[in-house]
């Protein structure tokens, strides 16, 4: 009996002491997450709201998807909720989970972000509603960035959208004046080693620059006429843009919105 005692105790201290983090988010309901999740592809699905609990070298999934409610941050009735459990394979790069005889790739963009990617590994493009990025809840708020950063000046234009949390520090308090921002940013091109201009459709414009942050990263820096810095963006792959703070940090966001822009054009 005094044995059977220790190997309990043994065993509840492992479990509690084993590496333990957790992911959210709302994104898109494309093919890739639609197959692995067992979602049929001709399905109606506005999105998918995430919750990911990644350990050691196990993970579940619980998910949640349907038609999203009008003027609310849910399902009509609802909506469909699975859950899923298996084994997790982790890289300095990405985390792989397996279940069913099929896998779903997460790019590491830090500690605190996951973003989806495709069987080519390249970053999967969202829409003006979600993106494919995950966020922790526990956020550790980094510099050090798992990507080198694109230091793409478009050569014409360049399109992206999405929506974000309110807090964009410098731009609109967390949570003060609003629930969500609806961005479309216009980037347009610049000649070398000249500034290019931006416009956004709150009516904000300006000039941008490329600017390094501390850790020796480039990462856009979003100027108002006079010259102000509203908003610091970096670009992890062509089509993909991420808010950071002033000191090149990403920003982590929540169940319902990252704070990514998805390149529509």
């Amino acid at each position: 009996m005094k044995i059977f005692i220790v190997c309990l105790l043994l065993a509840s201290t492992s479990f509690a002491s084993a590496e333990e983090a957790k992911y959210t988010a709302s994104t898109p309901a494309g093919p890739v997450v639609k197959n692995f999740i067992g979602i049929l592809l001709d399905d109606s699905v506005d999105f998918i709201r995430w919750k990911l609990t990644l350990q050691t070298d196990s993970y579940t999934l619980e998910c949640s998807y349907g038609i999203s409610k009008p003027n609310t941050n849910g399902f009509i009735n609802g909506g469909t909720t699975v859950s899923l459990a298996g084994k997790l394979i982790k890289s300095r790069k990405y985390y792989q989970l397996e279940y069913n005889n099929k896998h779903l790739k997460l790019f590491v963009l830090n500690n605190d972000l996951l973003h989806i990617v495709d069987a080519n590994d390249t970053l999967l493009v969202g829409n003006g509603g979600w993106s494919y990025t995950l966020n922790t809840i526990t956020p550790q708020t980094t510099a050090d960035n798992n990507f080198t950063a694109i230091e793409i000046l478009p050569k014409d234009s360049a399109v992206f959208d999405g929506r974000t949390p309110c807090g964009i520090p410098g731009y609109i308090p967390a949570g003060k004046l609003c629930y969500k921002i609806k961005w479309r940013i216009t980037m347009y091109g610049a000649a070398s080693n000249q500034p290019g201009t931006w416009r956004t459709i709150r009516g904000k414009s300006g000039k941008y620059k490329i600017i390094q942050n501390k850790n020796g990263q480039s990462i856009y820096e979003l100027n108002d006429h006079d010259g102000t810095a509203l908003l610091y963006l970096v670009r992890p792959s062509n089509n993909i843009l991420l808010f950071t703070n002033a000191e090149g940090q990403l920003l982590t966001g929540n169940e319902d919105f990252s704070y990514t822009l998805n390149r529509i054009r």
